[in-house]
């Protein structure tokens, strides 16, 4: 595929995503969250008793769907890879502080989006700091950053995660007594579409993100680097069909999907500048991980064993949030979260400094001798 039909197909792909975003409002998800990659780990965390937040437990089918829809467009392409044993404690820790970032935001790169589709003006806020993070993770990488290598793995360590995630799967239509669900009307955990609606959605996302190795900060980091813009052509496709889909679904359904302002905006808060940090955070940590969550999903069906951590990470991270007050709410973020914040800025900064001057130094001893 030439390049022109490339940026063709990933904006087709971003438009689409961009409808079913949307459209998962129309048929339950909450508002300005009709996906959202961090949000959706958190629930599914809460769903299997990782955290007791009454409000944000259920197990998404969006997850899964992504997951498996990952796993089968990589089988189908000959592209399955079981791979791993790339710093995998250091992919943990920075899947855990990208959580703790995106719970500060109340929300994922792909949530950013949606929420400016949906009018909310705070996360222009999140934007800047998630383009900032991005430039320092840049600057390490300019630099020599690297966690090395990643070896070959049996075909059985690159089934795992997505055998898992059917097993979850199972558990949510099973339903027994240990598996958390959000009563009814209370927080973003009980709104949610349908299951096989949930499911099919993350199914195409899976699949289409895999065939276009869509990636916000993939896009952002190789418009810098490279002048390259085919990625995030995706998300300015998602952006703009969100936009329009929102539209459409107030001017039909009479209720406004689409409402631009700062203030009253659904589980979203008004502190402009730990919207910033919080993202700040996310973008400088996913550079490190080489995408952000989505595509640490993505790739996890794609048979990385690296990446699976990462989405541990993710969900330990969640789990912790929770369970010691540190994610945000719409009340604004708490003294508790705005600590870890800054204790994962500086941490991703020394796993910056760690990957790619001290080793640097190492090899050049080693050399010398």
């Amino acid at each position: 595929m030439n390049k022109k039909n490339d940026k063709l197909m990933m904006t087709i792909v971003g438009l689409a995503i961009g409808v079913i975003s949307a459209a998962l409002v129309y048929f339950g998800n909450p508002k300005n969250m009709g996906f959202c990659i961090a949000c959706f780990l958190r629930d599914t965390a809460g769903g299997l008793g990782l955290h007791k937040a009454p409000p944000v437990q259920y197990i998404r089918p969006e997850i899964i769907g992504i997951v498996i829809g990952a796993f089968l467009a990589a089988f189908a392409k000959k592209e399955f890879r079981s791979q791993g044993g790339s710093a995998p404690m250091t992919r943990f820790v920075l899947g855990f502080f990208a959580m703790v970032g995106c719970l500060m935001f109340l929300g994922c790169p792909y949530r950013m989006i949606l929420r400016l589709a949906g009018g909310d003006l705070n996360a222009l806020a999140g934007l800047v700091g998630f383009t900032a993070g991005i430039f320092c993770g840049i600057f390490f990488l300019k630099n020599g950053y690297s966690l090395k290598r990643t070896y070959t793995l049996t075909k059985s360590e690159g089934y795992i995660l997505p055998i898992i995630e059917l097993v979850i799967f199972a558990l949510l239509i099973i339903k027994p007594a240990y598996i958390a669900f959000t009563a009814e009307g209370v927080g973003p955990g009980a709104m949610h579409a349908a299951v096989g609606v949930s499911l099919a959605a993350g199914l195409f996302v899976g699949v289409f993100a895999q065939r276009t190795r869509l990636c916000m900060v993939g896009g952002i980091r190789d418009l810098v680097l490279f002048r390259e813009t085919r990625l995030i052509l995706g998300f300015l496709a998602i952006l703009v069909a969100a936009f329009v889909t929102n539209l459409v679904l107030g001017a039909v359904t009479g209720t406004p999907y689409f409402v631009l302002g700062i203030e009253g905006q659904p589980v979203a808060h008004t502190d402009g500048l730990w919207n910033a940090l919080g993202m700040l955070l996310v973008g400088f940590a996913c550079v490190l991980l080489g995408g952000c969550p989505l595509r640490q999903l993505v790739m996890s069906g794609e048979g990385s064993a690296d990446s699976a951590v990462t989405i541990i990470g993710l969900m330990v991270g969640a789990a912790f949030c929770h369970n010691f007050g540190l994610a945000a709410s719409g009340e604004g973020p708490t003294p508790a979260g705005k600590t870890a914040v800054i204790i994962g800025i500086i941490v991703v900064a020394i796993i910056g400094v760690v990957n790619t001057y001290v080793r640097q130094d190492a090899k050049v001893a080693t050399e010398t001798k």
